[in-house]
């Protein structure tokens, strides 16, 4: 009797290190080898192109009518994605625009393992080599196109980078970027997103 209480007494504490320390390597496993592992900060956006609160480049400026940029969609960034996230969009919305606003890009099932975007993406190629997929924007172009506003006040440009819990939002390159919006907000899981500004 006294010899199985002995050993109890020993392998018990022993026994419950070796469980916790088994538990916790597994967890650490499962988390760096899921589709993201655990954020070290809070998710944020930051550009080459752009500074938050600043003004748009000709740069990024739409190149038609009135507008006489070169219409490069902006490099951006993104870091610290939440744990879960399997793939990104990206969205520029005017909401200072008449009417709903206008749109002016949608991009949407950017790989999980991309924290980035060259300057001009759009254009040259880069998102659909991604086999990411692009809306048409307010001017009935596929892919960005940048600001041009009426004369008068500055509109604002709101840029969002979301992260989604899934690789598969069923849109087809072309669609509609308002449709882009309703089907990224269904599997949103965090966004991080800056502001910029453009008059003429």
């Amino acid at each position: 009797m006294r010899s199985r209480c002995l050993v109890v007494s020993l392998a018990s504490p022993r026994s419950r290190s070796s469980s916790f320390a088994i538990a916790t390597l597994s967890l650490a496993l499962a988390v760096a080898h899921g589709p993201r592992a655990l954020a070290d900060g809070p998710f944020t956006l930051t550009s080459a192109s752009f500074r938050d609160g600043g003004t748009v480049d000709a740069a990024q400026v739409f190149d038609q009518d009135d507008c006489k940029g070169a219409n490069r969609s902006p490099q951006l960034s993104w870091h610290d994605a939440p744990a879960g996230t399997r793939s990104f969009a990206v969205t520029i919305f005017d909401p200072d625009a008449p009417g709903p606003g206008w749109w002016h890009w949608a991009v949407a099932e950017i790989p999980a393992n991309i924290d980035r975007l060259p300057e001009n993406a759009s254009a040259s190629g880069y998102i659909k080599k991604l086999g990411a997929v692009e809306a048409r924007n307010d001017f009935e172009i596929d892919g960005y196109g940048g600001p041009c506003p009426p004369a008068g006040k500055p509109h604002r440009y709101v840029i969002t980078v979301y992260a989604l819990s899934t690789t598969d939002l069923r849109l087809a390159q072309g669609r509609p970027a308002f449709m882009f919006d309703h089907e990224i907000g269904t599997a949103t899981i965090g966004s991080a997103k800056m502001v910029v500004n453009y008059g003429r």
